[in-house]
């Protein structure tokens, strides 16, 4: 059988603490900011043609803290503040549940959230990703543990957000990221160069 030619690499993020400023159960929109440079360099992403695929655990559907339409109303607002830089986020996969918290539906053991490798996964078939040469930037091991179980090729952990306290548990076990880099624009500024060589 042949190798299916349009598959592509695509750069994944984890949302927040990578993308936006960290804030807990970001719920309200005057609350979210981006974090300085990530316009830039998602913009360079699309430039290259290169995907670019959040993928967020939202345990604050859940939680109750907000429901799916408002959460998908506050990643519309931060498309449209992407849009009024020239950046655009390809797709956004978020999952609401949480397997102790909340009520049914919500509250579930689910193939989605992560470490569990589903929203990656279903971004690869919906979007025809070739996930052995993308890449996962994330600020918790958890990401990084998801992009393994999904077989994303480059994982990448940031010391913004989690990130710190993360890098001190990485040990001998567990979920070891290829590179730690201090934010989120080194790190896809890092991947270009990476993919460009490939």
């Amino acid at each position: 059988r042949l190798a299916n030619t349009s598959m592509k690499p695509a750069i994944f993020l984890d949302r927040d603490g990578v993308i936006l400023e960290p804030v807990d159960y970001l719920h309200r929109e005057e609350d979210m900011a981006i974090i300085a440079g990530m316009e830039r360099e998602i913009a360079s992403l699309n430039a290259l043609g290169i995907p670019v695929i959040v993928i967020t655990n939202q345990s604050a559907v859940a939680r109750g803290i907000l429901n799916e339409d408002a959460l998908s109303e506050l990643h519309g607002v931060m498309r449209d503040q992407f849009a009024q830089t020239g950046a655009s986020l390809d797709a956004i996969y978020s999952c609401p549940h949480h397997p102790d918290v909340g009520e049914p539906p919500y509250r579930a053991a689910c193939s989605c959230r992560k470490p569990a490798p589903g929203m990656i996964l279903q971004a690869a078939t919906d979007l025809e990703i070739d996930l052995a040469n993308s890449a996962f930037i994330g600020d918790a091991l958890t990401d990084i543990e998801a992009a393994h179980n999904a077989g994303v090729g480059t994982t990448v952990l940031v010391l913004t957000g989690h990130g710190k306290k993360e890098f001190a548990r990485i040990g001998t076990q567990g979920p070891q990221p290829d590179m730690i880099l201090a934010d989120g624009p080194t790190a896809i500024q890092a991947l270009i160069d990476i993919m460009k060589d490939k």
